[in-house]
């Protein structure tokens, strides 16, 4: 199978060794990130560092004042970590090493959008915002995130693209600092937890059928009980309209961004999404409907144990990829990567993403180069 690996710019830039190293994994594409949240990144064999922060959700490459001009929301260049072009730069370095490039663009998750402009943020149904989670409901949020996708992901020699984050981000959220583990929320508890009440949600809601303040009030009170410990209860009535009106807000976002990224870009460009087949997700791996997102994207790239759902819906040229984690100190298990890939394509899948080459040990990348070599 076509193996590909993620990547930062800063993995690359000022390493003259990086892009033969890649290349040598036996991968064929690099995925680089040219659109990014806020991290702080370990560099295990840069020349020049080890730790790069990145401050705050920034664009990897200079942005388009035409295209920016006027508009209240817009992206944020990078500051030293990844200064100029760092996008462009690496990707010249990468495919210069044979390999094909491909962008990989994080939409729906930028806690500086939602410092500058609160009013962009998720509301919860006790109130409380969550600034790095930008609500898609609202149209000046979703017509940023179109026009962002398009920049990013239609960048020069980018053979395709990958959207992380079109959809729904929500609770879940690596925080400086955390202090939100003390009560354990599940699946569930995190969804009610990510439901939005902003005034364009509210509205939404309302259009579905369900008054606003009525599904709130349910919200806490089916979290009610998850606070002493026990798990949550139902919204009764109120299910069905809160999954719908989300739903419909990440279809016009997906339908949206596919589109003007593909009226962007040059013919044979795959657009792929990071998915989750369960509607009610949310965060990096959006949550969708299969049958939707296949019909709409080229393919998706989603954690191997998710895969099934998908395969149901695959026509011959889908591409679903399996994403494995590579990096062992992350949980990841390189060492069992072809039993993992075999079991993966068995399932479904067409391509391996390997998360990540960048934050990876020398033993870890010596695991993957095996592994690749026995898969062929």
């Amino acid at each position: 199978m076509r193996a590909g690996t993620f990547v930062y710019p800063w993995d690359v830039v000022g390493d003259p060794a990086a892009p033969d190293l890649l290349a040598g994994l036996g991968v064929a594409q690099v995925t680089l990130a040219s659109a990014y949240h806020s991290t702080r990144a370990l560099t295990p064999r840069h020349p020049r560092h080890r730790i790069v922060t990145a401050e705050y959700a920034a664009v990897l490459y200079p942005p388009d004042g035409n295209r920016w001009a006027g508009r209240g929301l817009r992206p944020y260049e990078a500051g030293e970590w990844a200064p100029g072009d760092a996008y462009g730069e690496a990707a010249d370095a990468l495919a210069g090493a044979g390999l094909e490039v491909h962008s990989w663009v994080v939409l729906a998750h930028n806690s500086r959008m939602g410092a500058d402009h609160p009013e962009t943020s998720v509301v919860n149904a006790y109130g409380d915002r969550y600034p790095w989670a930008p609500c898609i409901a609202r149209p000046d949020v979703r017509t940023h995130l179109v026009e962002l996708a398009v920049e990013a992901a239609v960048r020069p020699g980018a053979a395709g693209t990958e959207l992380e984050s079109c959809g729904w981000y929500g609770f879940a959220h690596l925080h400086a600092h955390d202090k939100t583990a003390g009560v354990a929320l599940g699946d569930r508890e995190q969804y009610l937890m990510s439901l939005c009440f902003c005034r364009s949600c509210r509205e939404g809601y309302g259009e579905e059928g369900a008054d606003p303040d009525a599904l709130a009030a349910a919200v806490r009170g089916a979290l009610e009980p998850v606070w002493a410990g026990v798990a949550a209860g139902s919204l009764g009535a109120f299910e069905a309209p809160a999954l719908a009106w989300r739903l419909r807000c990440a279809r016009a976002l997906q339908e949206a961004a596919v589109a003007a990224v593909r009226a962007a870009a040059p013919p044979g460009f795959r657009v792929l999404l990071h998915a989750d087949p369960h509607p009610h997700r949310c965060g990096a791996n959006v949550g969708t409907d299969p049958a939707h997102v296949l019909a709409l994207a080229d393919g998706v790239v989603t954690p191997a144990a998710l895969l099934a759902p998908f395969a149901g819906h695959a026509a011959p040229a889908t591409v679903l990829a399996a994403n494995f984690p590579v990096v062992t100190g992350m949980g990841g298990s390189p060492s069992t990567l072809v039993e993992d890939a075999k079991r993966a394509a068995s399932e479904g899948a067409t391509e391996l993403r390997l998360y990540h080459a960048g934050l990876a040990s020398d033993a870890d990348l010596a695991a993957v180069r095996e592994a690749l070599r026995a898969l062929g």
